[in-house]
């Protein structure tokens, strides 16, 4: 799992960094929110975040919501991790966007404990597949309009978008109009040549 940290504490991000790799985590670090951001609309997103708070360029606040307001390739976990410890703090962090939020210092088994939440949560997101709204659907062939402008066939479209599965046949209509097809034109018998 890929988790970037976020904070201009160049001391704390080393240490909660090599605490991380030490898990068998892959680390990525950014020194301001702008820098977060970029790292998480880029080509190798992390999955889960820890954002401290007070940051320049774009604060931890600022950072979840614009992460909340953004539809990003895949779901990101974030936890406020920050030195603020009133309880007015944690609601304002977890309204803002955080999935979970921890103070500084902070307790190595707790913070492990917390990223084995988002773990989870992330694993159950990605079992999630599910149809919502309406579904843009030809009236003539039948094809629906995917997400990208493509028109493309039903069947395609909803194993795509869940985990349904189709088995093929043919119901009792078409196959009379498919073997109606198929039927040799009719003989003219030899009294009818006239």
């Amino acid at each position: 799992m890929r988790i970037l940290i976020a904070d201009d504490d160049r001391m704390s991000t080393m240490m909660l960094g090599r605490t991380l790799e030490h898990w068998g985590f892959e680390v990525v670090v950014a020194h301001d929110g702008v820098a977060a951001w970029e790292r998480i609309v880029g080509d190798e997103p992390p999955e889960l975040v820890i954002v401290d708070w007070m940051m320049p360029g774009l604060d931890g606040i600022d950072l979840c919501r614009r992460i909340r307001a953004t539809e990003l390739r895949s779901p990101v976990y974030v936890i406020l991790l920050t030195a603020r410890t009133s309880r007015q703090d944690l609601v304002a962090g977890l309204e803002a966007g955080a999935d979970d939020y921890l103070t500084k210092p902070f307790d190595p088994d707790e913070l492990r404990a917390r990223i084995h939440v988002g773990q989870r949560t992330l694993g159950l997101i990605a079992n999630i597949k599910r149809l919502t709204g309406l579904l843009p659907i030809c009236s003539y062939c039948k094809r629906i309009r995917s997400d990208h402008d493509y028109w493309e066939q039903v069947e395609s479209y909803i194993t795509e978008h869940t985990d349904a599965m189709f088995s093929h046949g043919i119901c009792p209509p078409c196959l009379a109009k498919v073997m109606e097809q198929f039927e040799p034109p009719a003989v003219p018998s030899p009294s009818n040549r006239a």
